[in-house]
């Protein structure tokens, strides 16, 4: 899963290709936590990432 960015030790990782990994999401790792992200809602939909580090 290629990393698309990183920035107060959270990395950012995403699958580029279209209906590979539907629904369209993003990881976000932060240590040991992890969130994933719709990219339509923004919201998470599964994780544990703190709510600190959420919210960036």
């Amino acid at each position: 899963m290629p990393e698309i960015s990183r920035f107060y030790g959270i990395v950012i990782k995403m699958f580029f290709k279209p209906k590979e990994h539907e629904p369209s999401h993003l990881h976000a790792l932060y240590g040991e936590h992890i969130g994933i992200f719709d990219l339509r809602t923004m919201e998470m939909t599964e994780g544990d990432l703190p709510k600190k580090r959420k919210s960036l």
